[in-house]
Protein backbone atom coordinates (compact mmCIF):
# COMPACT_ATOMS: atom_id res chain seq x y z
CA UNK A 1 0.00 0.00 0.00
CA UNK A 2 0.88 3.78 -0.65
CA UNK A 3 0.13 6.97 0.88
CA UNK A 4 0.42 10.44 -1.34
CA UNK A 5 3.18 13.25 -0.26
CA UNK A 6 3.13 17.14 -1.77
CA UNK A 7 6.29 17.27 -3.64
CA UNK A 8 6.68 20.90 -2.25
CA UNK A 9 6.44 19.99 1.63
CA UNK A 10 5.86 16.36 1.86
CA UNK A 11 2.30 16.98 3.66
CA UNK A 12 0.39 13.73 4.19
CA UNK A 13 -2.39 13.47 1.41
CA UNK A 14 -4.45 10.86 1.20
CA UNK A 15 -5.21 7.89 3.18
CA UNK A 16 -2.98 4.22 2.67
CA UNK A 17 -4.05 2.89 -1.15
CA UNK A 18 -3.54 -0.36 -2.62
CA UNK A 19 -3.03 0.33 -7.12
CA UNK A 20 -5.19 -1.03 -9.29
CA UNK A 21 -6.07 -1.64 -12.96
CA UNK A 22 -7.39 2.09 -14.42
CA UNK A 23 -11.22 1.19 -15.40
CA UNK A 24 -12.38 1.11 -18.81
CA UNK A 25 -14.80 3.82 -18.30
CA UNK A 26 -11.83 6.26 -16.53
CA UNK A 27 -12.40 8.78 -19.37
CA UNK A 28 -16.12 8.61 -20.21
CA UNK A 29 -18.36 11.18 -20.79
CA UNK A 30 -22.04 10.54 -20.71
CA UNK A 31 -25.40 11.74 -21.43
CA UNK A 32 -26.64 14.71 -20.56
CA UNK A 33 -26.52 16.00 -16.82
CA UNK A 34 -26.30 12.36 -15.56
CA UNK A 35 -25.36 12.22 -11.92
CA UNK A 36 -22.07 9.34 -12.51
CA UNK A 37 -20.78 8.06 -8.72
CA UNK A 38 -17.77 7.87 -7.62
CA UNK A 39 -15.02 6.03 -10.51
CA UNK A 40 -12.63 4.25 -7.91
CA UNK A 41 -13.03 1.93 -5.12
CA UNK A 42 -12.39 3.64 -1.55
CA UNK A 43 -8.85 2.23 -0.47
CA UNK A 44 -7.21 2.21 -4.13
CA UNK A 45 -5.68 4.45 -7.03
CA UNK A 46 -5.01 3.70 -10.52
CA UNK A 47 -1.97 5.35 -12.09
CA UNK A 48 -3.66 7.15 -16.07
CA UNK A 49 -0.96 6.53 -18.45
CA UNK A 50 -2.04 9.00 -20.73
CA UNK A 51 -2.28 13.28 -20.59
CA UNK A 52 -5.43 14.22 -19.35
CA UNK A 53 -6.80 18.03 -19.60
CA UNK A 54 -5.14 21.41 -20.70
CA UNK A 55 -3.26 22.67 -22.20
CA UNK A 56 -4.33 20.89 -25.46
CA UNK A 57 -2.70 21.17 -29.07
CA UNK A 58 -4.97 20.75 -32.41
CA UNK A 59 -3.27 17.56 -34.67
CA UNK A 60 -2.09 20.27 -37.30
CA UNK A 61 0.25 21.73 -34.92
CA UNK A 62 1.56 17.84 -33.90
CA UNK A 63 4.64 16.23 -35.97
CA UNK A 64 3.56 12.44 -36.68
CA UNK A 65 6.78 11.31 -35.51
CA UNK A 66 5.78 12.87 -31.59
CA UNK A 67 2.59 11.44 -31.99
CA UNK A 68 3.91 8.46 -32.32
CA UNK A 69 6.42 8.52 -29.62
CA UNK A 70 3.46 9.56 -27.25
CA UNK A 71 1.49 5.84 -29.01
CA UNK A 72 -1.03 7.70 -30.90
CA UNK A 73 -1.60 6.08 -35.15
CA UNK A 74 -4.40 8.29 -36.35
CA UNK A 75 -5.23 11.97 -36.41
CA UNK A 76 -7.12 13.12 -33.11
CA UNK A 77 -8.99 16.25 -32.87
CA UNK A 78 -6.62 17.41 -30.02
CA UNK A 79 -3.83 16.47 -27.75
CA UNK A 80 -3.40 17.44 -24.11
CA UNK A 81 0.03 18.49 -22.95
CA UNK A 82 -0.21 18.13 -19.12
CA UNK A 83 1.86 15.72 -17.71
CA UNK A 84 1.01 12.11 -17.62
CA UNK A 85 0.88 9.29 -15.06
CA UNK A 86 -1.81 11.08 -12.47
CA UNK A 87 -3.27 8.65 -10.07
CA UNK A 88 -6.79 8.63 -9.84
CA UNK A 89 -8.60 8.02 -6.40
CA UNK A 90 -12.02 8.61 -5.16
CA UNK A 91 -12.22 11.80 -3.08
CA UNK A 92 -13.14 10.88 -0.25
CA UNK A 93 -9.71 9.13 0.07
CA UNK A 94 -8.09 12.76 -0.04
CA UNK A 95 -7.32 13.97 3.63
CA UNK A 96 -10.24 16.83 3.20
CA UNK A 97 -9.94 20.54 3.91
CA UNK A 98 -7.60 19.79 6.51
CA UNK A 99 -4.07 19.39 4.17
CA UNK A 100 -5.97 20.32 0.73
CA UNK A 101 -8.32 22.88 -0.25
CA UNK A 102 -10.07 23.78 -3.69
CA UNK A 103 -8.14 26.83 -6.01
CA UNK A 104 -11.49 29.14 -6.71
CA UNK A 105 -10.91 30.22 -10.13
CA UNK A 106 -10.33 26.81 -11.28
CA UNK A 107 -14.00 26.08 -11.85
CA UNK A 108 -13.64 25.42 -15.43
CA UNK A 109 -16.62 25.32 -18.13
CA UNK A 110 -18.65 22.87 -15.40
CA UNK A 111 -22.26 23.60 -15.03
CA UNK A 112 -22.86 21.70 -12.10
CA UNK A 113 -19.78 20.96 -10.25
CA UNK A 114 -16.35 20.68 -11.76
CA UNK A 115 -14.82 19.31 -14.69
CA UNK A 116 -10.75 19.54 -14.21
CA UNK A 117 -11.03 21.66 -17.83
CA UNK A 118 -8.64 24.77 -16.28
CA UNK A 119 -6.35 22.41 -14.64
CA UNK A 120 -5.68 21.46 -11.44
CA UNK A 121 -7.98 22.71 -9.00
CA UNK A 122 -6.65 21.50 -5.38
CA UNK A 123 -3.83 22.67 -4.15
CA UNK A 124 -1.55 21.54 -0.99
CA UNK A 125 -2.75 23.71 2.58
CA UNK A 126 0.52 23.56 3.41
CA UNK A 127 2.57 25.02 0.74
CA UNK A 128 -0.15 25.88 -1.97
CA UNK A 129 1.29 24.07 -4.55
CA UNK A 130 -1.50 22.67 -7.15
CA UNK A 131 -1.77 18.94 -6.58
CA UNK A 132 -4.79 17.35 -7.99
CA UNK A 133 -7.56 18.34 -10.05
CA UNK A 134 -11.32 17.02 -8.47
CA UNK A 135 -13.98 16.11 -11.37
CA UNK A 136 -17.58 15.97 -10.13
CA UNK A 137 -19.02 17.82 -12.97
CA UNK A 138 -22.50 16.06 -14.59
CA UNK A 139 -22.07 13.35 -16.81
CA UNK A 140 -18.72 12.63 -15.49
CA UNK A 141 -17.43 9.89 -12.97
CA UNK A 142 -16.19 11.27 -9.96
CA UNK A 143 -12.68 11.24 -9.14
CA UNK A 144 -9.66 13.12 -8.14
CA UNK A 145 -6.49 12.98 -10.27
CA UNK A 146 -3.01 13.77 -8.62
CA UNK A 147 -0.56 15.44 -10.76
CA UNK A 148 2.43 13.28 -11.08
CA UNK A 149 4.70 16.08 -11.07
CA UNK A 150 3.38 17.26 -7.92
CA UNK A 151 3.17 14.30 -5.71
CA UNK A 152 4.98 11.71 -4.72
CA UNK A 153 4.27 8.25 -3.88
CA UNK A 154 5.18 6.65 -0.30
CA UNK A 155 5.32 2.94 0.46
CA UNK A 156 3.08 2.14 3.77
CA UNK A 157 4.84 -0.43 6.30
CA UNK A 158 3.33 -3.42 6.56
CA UNK A 159 2.22 -6.57 4.81
CA UNK A 160 1.58 -6.44 0.88
CA UNK A 161 -0.79 -8.75 0.03
CA UNK A 162 -0.34 -10.52 -3.26
CA UNK A 163 -2.71 -10.20 -5.91
CA UNK A 164 -5.58 -12.64 -6.53
CA UNK A 165 -5.65 -15.70 -7.78
CA UNK A 166 -8.25 -15.90 -11.22
CA UNK A 167 -10.08 -18.18 -9.16
CA UNK A 168 -10.27 -16.16 -6.13
CA UNK A 169 -11.27 -13.30 -8.10
CA UNK A 170 -14.14 -15.39 -10.09
CA UNK A 171 -15.49 -15.96 -6.69
CA UNK A 172 -14.86 -12.54 -4.83
CA UNK A 173 -15.68 -10.44 -7.52
CA UNK A 174 -19.00 -9.17 -8.33
CA UNK A 175 -20.59 -9.36 -11.75
CA UNK A 176 -21.54 -5.83 -13.20
CA UNK A 177 -25.09 -6.06 -14.13
CA UNK A 178 -25.70 -4.81 -17.81
CA UNK A 179 -28.83 -2.61 -17.18
CA UNK A 180 -29.41 0.62 -14.36
CA UNK A 181 -31.34 3.43 -13.13
CA UNK A 182 -29.06 6.38 -14.19
CA UNK A 183 -30.17 9.73 -11.94
CA UNK A 184 -30.16 13.18 -13.68
CA UNK A 185 -29.86 16.30 -11.96
CA UNK A 186 -33.62 17.61 -10.51
CA UNK A 187 -35.74 19.72 -12.40
CA UNK A 188 -38.50 21.29 -10.02
CA UNK A 189 -40.50 18.11 -9.83
CA UNK A 190 -37.13 16.16 -7.50
CA UNK A 191 -34.80 13.99 -8.98
CA UNK A 192 -35.23 12.31 -12.00
CA UNK A 193 -34.25 8.80 -12.87
CA UNK A 194 -34.61 6.45 -16.33
CA UNK A 195 -32.96 2.56 -17.05
CA UNK A 196 -30.35 2.58 -19.51
CA UNK A 197 -27.56 -0.13 -20.97
CA UNK A 198 -24.80 0.60 -17.93
CA UNK A 199 -22.25 3.41 -18.67
CA UNK A 200 -19.70 0.35 -17.68
CA UNK A 201 -20.98 -1.67 -20.46
CA UNK A 202 -21.04 0.86 -23.15
CA UNK A 203 -17.14 1.93 -22.30
CA UNK A 204 -15.84 -1.70 -21.99
CA UNK A 205 -17.79 -2.55 -25.23
CA UNK A 206 -16.05 0.33 -26.88
CA UNK A 207 -12.59 -0.49 -25.75
CA UNK A 208 -13.51 -4.12 -27.14
CA UNK A 209 -14.82 -3.22 -30.35
CA UNK A 210 -11.74 -1.80 -30.80
CA UNK A 211 -9.47 -4.64 -30.52
CA UNK A 212 -12.34 -7.05 -32.54
CA UNK A 213 -11.98 -4.85 -35.39
CA UNK A 214 -7.88 -5.18 -35.60
CA UNK A 215 -9.07 -8.91 -34.63
CA UNK A 216 -11.26 -9.07 -37.95
CA UNK A 217 -8.42 -8.67 -40.14
CA UNK A 218 -11.15 -6.75 -42.25
CA UNK A 219 -13.42 -9.87 -42.53
CA UNK A 220 -16.62 -10.81 -41.55
CA UNK A 221 -16.53 -12.27 -37.51
CA UNK A 222 -19.00 -14.05 -35.52
CA UNK A 223 -20.20 -13.62 -31.89
CA UNK A 224 -21.73 -15.85 -29.90
CA UNK A 225 -25.50 -15.44 -29.25
CA UNK A 226 -27.32 -13.98 -26.33
CA UNK A 227 -26.09 -10.92 -24.67
CA UNK A 228 -22.62 -10.67 -26.34
CA UNK A 229 -24.80 -10.81 -29.78
CA UNK A 230 -26.62 -7.83 -29.13
CA UNK A 231 -23.61 -5.85 -27.52
CA UNK A 232 -21.27 -6.28 -30.40
CA UNK A 233 -22.63 -7.88 -33.59
CA UNK A 234 -24.87 -5.16 -34.86
CA UNK A 235 -21.85 -2.93 -34.63
CA UNK A 236 -19.51 -5.35 -36.31
CA UNK A 237 -21.82 -6.49 -39.46
CA UNK A 238 -21.50 -2.56 -39.87
CA UNK A 239 -18.48 -1.78 -39.28
CA UNK A 240 -17.04 -4.93 -41.37
CA UNK A 241 -17.48 -5.99 -44.99
CA UNK A 242 -20.88 -8.10 -45.55
CA UNK A 243 -20.77 -12.27 -46.32
CA UNK A 244 -20.45 -15.15 -44.41
CA UNK A 245 -18.14 -14.78 -41.02
CA UNK A 246 -14.88 -16.09 -41.85
CA UNK A 247 -14.02 -15.39 -38.22
CA UNK A 248 -14.89 -16.74 -35.02
CA UNK A 249 -15.04 -15.16 -31.43
CA UNK A 250 -15.90 -16.44 -28.51
CA UNK A 251 -15.33 -16.02 -24.43
CA UNK A 252 -12.95 -17.57 -22.68
CA UNK A 253 -11.43 -17.67 -19.23
CA UNK A 254 -11.13 -19.07 -15.99
CA UNK A 255 -13.57 -22.21 -15.05
CA UNK A 256 -14.47 -21.69 -18.79
CA UNK A 257 -13.69 -24.94 -20.88
CA UNK A 258 -10.95 -24.35 -23.97
CA UNK A 259 -12.11 -22.80 -26.62
CA UNK A 260 -12.50 -24.67 -30.00
CA UNK A 261 -10.05 -25.13 -32.60
CA UNK A 262 -11.67 -23.41 -35.13
CA UNK A 263 -11.96 -19.93 -32.82
CA UNK A 264 -9.72 -17.01 -34.15
CA UNK A 265 -11.03 -14.41 -31.55
CA UNK A 266 -11.44 -14.98 -27.46
CA UNK A 267 -13.14 -12.43 -25.22
CA UNK A 268 -11.19 -12.38 -22.06
CA UNK A 269 -11.41 -10.83 -18.57
CA UNK A 270 -8.40 -8.02 -17.19
CA UNK A 271 -7.20 -8.85 -14.02
CA UNK A 272 -8.83 -5.73 -11.43
CA UNK A 273 -5.50 -5.49 -9.67
CA UNK A 274 -2.73 -6.27 -11.93
CA UNK A 275 -4.17 -4.95 -15.50
CA UNK A 276 -2.72 -8.48 -16.82
CA UNK A 277 -5.26 -10.10 -19.41
CA UNK A 278 -6.15 -13.57 -19.06
CA UNK A 279 -4.36 -15.77 -20.93
CA UNK A 280 -4.92 -19.49 -21.77
CA UNK A 281 -2.66 -22.54 -21.02
CA UNK A 282 -1.76 -22.85 -25.09
CA UNK A 283 -2.11 -19.77 -26.63
CA UNK A 284 -1.58 -19.90 -30.53
CA UNK A 285 0.00 -16.44 -32.41
CA UNK A 286 -3.55 -17.12 -34.67
CA UNK A 287 -5.36 -16.26 -31.82
CA UNK A 288 -6.53 -12.49 -30.60
CA UNK A 289 -7.39 -11.89 -27.24
CA UNK A 290 -9.77 -8.81 -26.63
CA UNK A 291 -9.86 -7.65 -23.08
CA UNK A 292 -13.15 -7.17 -21.10
CA UNK A 293 -13.31 -5.63 -17.53
CA UNK A 294 -14.06 -8.73 -15.18
CA UNK A 295 -17.24 -7.50 -14.06
CA UNK A 296 -18.51 -7.50 -17.46
CA UNK A 297 -17.33 -10.60 -18.68
CA UNK A 298 -18.27 -12.11 -15.57
CA UNK A 299 -21.81 -10.99 -16.60
CA UNK A 300 -21.32 -12.40 -20.37
CA UNK A 301 -19.72 -15.83 -19.27
CA UNK A 302 -22.60 -16.38 -16.89
CA UNK A 303 -25.61 -14.20 -16.78
CA UNK A 304 -28.12 -13.46 -14.41
CA UNK A 305 -31.64 -14.41 -15.01
CA UNK A 306 -34.50 -12.39 -14.22
CA UNK A 307 -37.13 -15.29 -13.45
CA UNK A 308 -39.13 -14.49 -10.46
CA UNK A 309 -40.18 -18.22 -8.67
CA UNK A 310 -43.73 -18.00 -7.46
CA UNK A 311 -43.72 -19.19 -3.61
CA UNK A 312 -46.99 -19.45 -1.17
CA UNK A 313 -46.67 -17.90 1.90
CA UNK A 314 -43.48 -15.88 3.54
CA UNK A 315 -40.97 -15.94 0.29
CA UNK A 316 -37.73 -17.66 1.67
CA UNK A 317 -34.37 -15.33 1.53
CA UNK A 318 -32.69 -17.41 -1.77
CA UNK A 319 -35.89 -17.02 -3.47
CA UNK A 320 -36.29 -14.15 -6.10
CA UNK A 321 -39.93 -12.25 -5.42
CA UNK A 322 -42.23 -12.26 -8.11
CA UNK A 323 -41.96 -8.14 -8.55
CA UNK A 324 -42.19 -6.86 -11.81
CA UNK A 325 -39.40 -7.20 -13.67
CA UNK A 326 -36.86 -4.04 -14.05
CA UNK A 327 -37.69 -2.25 -17.32
CA UNK A 328 -35.24 -2.25 -20.14
CA UNK A 329 -33.60 0.25 -22.04
CA UNK A 330 -35.72 1.12 -25.48
CA UNK A 331 -32.71 1.36 -27.47
CA UNK A 332 -30.28 -0.83 -28.85
CA UNK A 333 -27.21 -0.51 -27.52
CA UNK A 334 -24.87 1.46 -28.10
CA UNK A 335 -20.71 1.41 -27.15
CA UNK A 336 -18.99 4.17 -26.04
CA UNK A 337 -17.62 6.06 -29.02
CA UNK A 338 -15.01 7.94 -27.06
CA UNK A 339 -13.59 4.97 -25.48
CA UNK A 340 -13.80 3.64 -28.75
CA UNK A 341 -11.93 6.14 -30.80
CA UNK A 342 -9.47 6.68 -28.09
CA UNK A 343 -8.38 3.06 -27.83
CA UNK A 344 -8.52 2.39 -31.50
CA UNK A 345 -6.52 5.19 -32.24
CA UNK A 346 -3.71 3.40 -30.28
CA UNK A 347 -3.79 0.56 -31.78
CA UNK A 348 -0.51 0.29 -34.51
CA UNK A 349 -2.70 -1.41 -36.59
CA UNK A 350 -5.12 1.30 -37.05
CA UNK A 351 -2.62 2.35 -39.73
CA UNK A 352 -4.34 0.02 -42.16
CA UNK A 353 -6.07 1.27 -45.13
CA UNK A 354 -9.45 0.04 -44.04
CA UNK A 355 -9.19 0.76 -40.28
CA UNK A 356 -8.56 4.68 -41.09
CA UNK A 357 -11.38 4.12 -43.28
CA UNK A 358 -13.79 3.58 -40.62
CA UNK A 359 -12.09 6.13 -38.39
CA UNK A 360 -12.55 8.92 -41.11
CA UNK A 361 -16.34 7.51 -41.47
CA UNK A 362 -16.85 7.85 -37.45
CA UNK A 363 -15.49 11.39 -37.46
CA UNK A 364 -17.86 12.00 -39.83
CA UNK A 365 -20.78 11.01 -38.06
CA UNK A 366 -22.26 8.33 -40.85
CA UNK A 367 -21.72 5.84 -38.03
CA UNK A 368 -23.78 7.95 -35.25
CA UNK A 369 -26.61 4.76 -35.03
CA UNK A 370 -23.69 2.55 -33.79
CA UNK A 371 -22.43 4.86 -30.60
Amino acid sequence: MFVFVCAGCGAELTTPLSQVSLPAHARQNYGNGAQLPVLMKSGTFAVDPDPWGGPWRMWDEIDPGEAQARGIYAPVYALSDSTPGASVIAPGDIHGTRLTRLIPDKRGAACCGLDGADGPNMACEECDLPVATRIDDCSLWQAVRLNSDAVHRIPVDGIHAAPLSWAELTEKEEKTPPFEQIATWGGRLGPNHYWSWSPQWEAAAGQALAHLLIASQGQPVKVPGGLTADVFQRALDTLLPAGPPKRRADLAGPGRPSPDSDVDILLVPIHPQTNQTWTPTSPTAATYLVPLPLGVWLWLASPQPYLPIPASGRIPQDVLRDDPLPPLPNYLFRADRETFHHTLVRLPAVRSPWLRTILENLTQGTSANLF
